[in-house]
């Protein structure tokens, strides 16, 4: 991210590391093996470490964010308070929760099946003008009713799950397309420059209907290539229609 020039992206989408603090192996009541987030690149050695290295990659957002450009940070409870705190200087213009209709059990029935994550929605500056916010389109394709702060989406499963030759999946918190399409729609245009900010590896070609952007990070620790333009179906029709015009 820091080979891009200062204030040349339209919206970030950032998906930093849960910091989920998983001392011991994730097990069933049979006890079998849970395939968790027990990645290095989820792993501080303490919370001040965590808030540091959450500090530079929000400075480093804000850095390329437009004036008039958003960031969208997604997280669960164990770390997306500590973010939004942090702040860095940025102006929350929503918090929205994705219900997850087929979340993972709480295994040891101590706590409450946790079946949400929260995302930050802001602007560069407190003061920030026009940023973008698609309010007719995403109604008019919600049958034409306003679009509330509580998305509902599965999770990433079946073919839409990015996987290794060994057929396992390559990465533990893959974001589902439909909550990346929300995303993009709703706060940008057709030929916005978008970014990604991921702990998830590069998928072998850009996803549809989502980011043509995405981060070949494995970690928010690297840098992030230049992004390209969105490939969304908006963008696409747009230029169609400009073509016939001409």
């Amino acid at each position: 991210m820091a080979k891009l020039p200062a204030a040349s992206v339209d919206m970030v989408f950032a998906d930093p590391p849960y910091n989920l603090q998983l001392a011991n192996d994730l097990k069933r009541p049979d006890d079998s093996h849970v395939d968790a987030v027990t990645d290095d690149w989820d792993k501080f050695d303490s919370f001040a470490a965590y808030d540091t290295f959450t500090k530079g990659w929000l400075d480093a957002c804000r850095r390329v964010l437009k004036p008039a450009g958003t960031i969208w940070v997604i997280g669960s409870y164990h770390n997306i308070f500590r973010v939004g705190a942090i702040n860095m200087g940025f102006w929350i213009l929503n918090d929205v929760i994705w219900r997850k209709t087929n979340p993972m059990p709480n295994f040891r029935g101590r706590r409450f099946t946790n079946a949400h994550e929260t995302m930050i929605w802001a602007s560069r500056d407190a003061d920030a003008k026009g940023y973008t916010f698609n309010y007719e389109a995403i109604k008019a394709g919600n049958e034409d009713v306003q679009v509330r702060s509580d998305w509902t989406f599965p999770l990433c499963t079946g073919e839409e799950r990015l996987k290794g030759n060994d057929g396992k999946k390559l990465h533990p918190t893959q974001k589902p397309e439909a909550l990346l399409a929300r995303v993009i729609l709703s706060a940008s245009r057709p030929d916005d420059w978008c970014s990604t900010r991921s702990t998830a590896p590069a998928p072998p070609a850009p996803w549809p209907n989502a980011l043509a952007a995405v981060s070949s990070a494995s970690s928010a620790r690297r840098n992030t290539p230049r992004p390209r333009k969105s490939a969304s179906p908006t963008s696409r029709s747009c230029r169609r229609r400009r073509s016939r015009r001409s």
